[in-house]
């Protein structure tokens, strides 16, 4: 009887520690947007790079979304790591948007990103990575915005 018992106890301990396991899970790395951002941020910088003026010209101002949606990646994604995010893991991106207005794209998917992103981060280890994240966001943000000013300016003078 000693042994069945013995038994019944482990199997039922083994139960409850299996159903446990996935709240466990939720309860480590709880920023679930992260994967949207960085999917956000992929598309955004898709928009810039291929809204290419007929001439040929790039703007620094684009220049400088570039490069900051790219460290905005890497500070996101190494965030996402501590966060015990699947950062291989690709969300599908809309690449479909019209050519005209790219920029603007761009625009809304930073602002989306951001708002994703500034939410609390329980997770101290990632809070830097989150912070320097924003930053780049908020720099490209900017710079996107100049960048629609060097557009209008650029298409006023063609005509």
């Amino acid at each position: 009887m000693k042994k069945k018992s013995l038994v019944t106890a482990i199997a039922t301990f083994t139960l409850v520690a299996e159903a446990s396991l996935p709240a466990l899970a939720d309860e480590y790395g709880r920023h679930p947007f992260y994967l949207h951002a960085l999917s956000d941020l992929r598309t955004a910088a898709w928009q810039v790079d291929h809204r290419r003026p007929e001439d040929g010209q790039v703007s620094r101002d684009e220049m400088v979304v570039l490069d900051e949606i790219h460290a905005a990646i890497g500070d996101l994604q190494h965030a996402a790591w501590l966060d015990g995010k699947p950062v291989e893991w690709r969300e599908p991106t809309d690449a479909w948007l019209p050519r005209e207005g790219r920029l603007h794209a761009a625009i809304d998917l930073l602002r989306k990103v951001r708002s994703d992103v500034a939410r609390e981060e329980d997770d101290p280890r990632s809070r830097p990575f989150q912070q320097r994240g924003l930053a780049h966001v908020d720099v490209a943000l900017n710079a996107a915005q100049h960048a629609i000013g060097d557009v209008r300016h650029h298409d006023m003078r063609r005509e």
